[in-house]
């Protein structure tokens, strides 16, 4: 109910009053995390179809698929966050959805290299999805709320994955093409763009004409500030193991070194994403009810060590490897704290690009250890035999 005579216009819920444009706010912003849900699957897809490219095209080009993307996404980040900060996000996100959706069709040719292209060039649209909705909580939603929504965008990121491993993994056993899984990919992209476009908010602010200096000043109040550089050097360290040891890698290494099915090793890997629905919510409520940011990022660190030391070392055995998983995914939704640290230490006026220097510092991270675990990783021609 409107309270009467109120000039800015309060909804009443409970003992609590929110602004009418609250629940807009929130709908946007759920749409953009819904934007990230969505390119988290289509990123996590091709290390559950590896084996299925590999025999069509004679090689094994997802480890590079992912070194690509993930440097794509790091540079783009940095425009994304200026973009946003410069024009807002109904004048950006719907946009970079559809061109996400557009780039599926790439795959679906089955062509390798346009399937490469389409993969690489996909990280320019897909860095809106978290950017933006991060962008969008931190600019009409609490202050003091805004690691418990990056959180639930996180938390819907990871549901993601979860979709681009799991159900694609039995639609593959089923006798799907994998080229086909990329068509409902495209269409999906496309209804989000829709979305996006009518309900997020116009912005009328006005603006100082385009220049260069203009995109560029932002990121000079950024990198200033030393504390940028840590939240991207500690998230990007907590991310490497679950992105690139697990999303890329763990399918793969349990079907073949474990002898596992593929549905049975993507079931495996998925508890991890499904620990990040967890614990990324959590955890980010967990730091707002304390009103502290390093007792939970160091808490979770050390969790997530423990965790990967045991799967190392602790008996194998069906439920426990569950477990395991679980802990880990739960644990690792740490890495979500520094995305909030990294706004709370910079002006307000740079939010956006606050956003996107922590995702190009994290995933330069992610992106430059990438080809230096995959030579660790990659098995020798004799360990292929053995395993084969």
């Amino acid at each position: 109910m409107l309270v009467a005579g109120n000039k800015e216009n309060k909804v009443e819920t409970g003992n609590k009053a929110r602004p009418v444009g609250y629940w807009a706010a929130v709908s946007g912003w759920f749409l953009c995390a819904l934007f990230y849900f969505y390119q988290y699957a289509v990123r996590s897809a091709p290390g559950v179809m590896r084996g299925a490219m590999a025999a069509t095209w004679g090689n094994d080009p997802v480890a590079m698929m992912n070194a690509y993307y993930y440097m794509v996404y790091a540079f783009a980040a940095l425009l994304a966050g200026s973009l946003l900060d410069r024009y807002g996000a109904r004048k950006t996100v719907p946009f970079a959805a559809a061109s996400v959706g557009a780039l599926c069709l790439l795959l679906a040719t089955g062509n390798e290299h346009q399937a490469v292209l389409g993969f690489t060039v996909q990280g320019l649209g897909a860095v809106f999805g978290f950017v933006g909705s991060v962008y969008v909580a931190a600019k009409s939603l609490p202050p003091r709320s805004l690691p418990t929504f990056v959180g639930l965008a996180q938390m819907l990121g990871m549901a993601g994955a979860a979709v681009g491993s799991k159900p694609v993994a039995v639609m593959i056993d089923r006798g799907w093409a994998w080229q086909s899984v990329w068509v409902p990919f495209a269409v999906f992209g496309g209804v989000l763009a829709v979305l996006l476009w009518i309900v997020l908010p116009r912005v009328t602010d006005a603006k100082t004409p385009f220049s260069l200096k203009a995109l560029i000043h932002p990121y000079q109040v950024v990198f200033e500030n030393p504390q940028t550089y840590l939240c991207g050097l500690i998230g990007g360290l907590l991310f490497a193991p679950t992105t690139i040891g697990v999303m890329v890698w763990a399918t793969q290494f349990l079907h073949q070194g474990e002898k596992l099915s593929m549905s049975d090793s993507a079931s495996f890997a998925s508890m991890v994403p499904i620990g990040w629905i967890i614990g990324c919510p959590l955890l980010g409520f967990i730091s707002d009810r304390m009103g502290r940011r390093k007792p939970v990022l160091i808490g979770g660190a050390v969790v997530m060590g423990l965790a990967a030391l045991a799967a190392l070392y602790v008996e194998p055995g069906f439920g426990v490897r569950y477990a395991i998983a679980l802990v880990l995914g739960i644990s690792s939704g740490a890495a979500m704290i520094p995305f909030s640290v990294i706004k709370e230490a910079n002006p307000p006026e740079v939010k956006g690009s606050a956003s996107g220097a922590m995702n190009f510092l994290c995933f330069m991270v992610t992106g430059l250890l990438s080809p230096l675990l995959e030579r660790r990783l990659e098995p020798t021609p004799g360990q292929v035999e053995t395993l084969s």
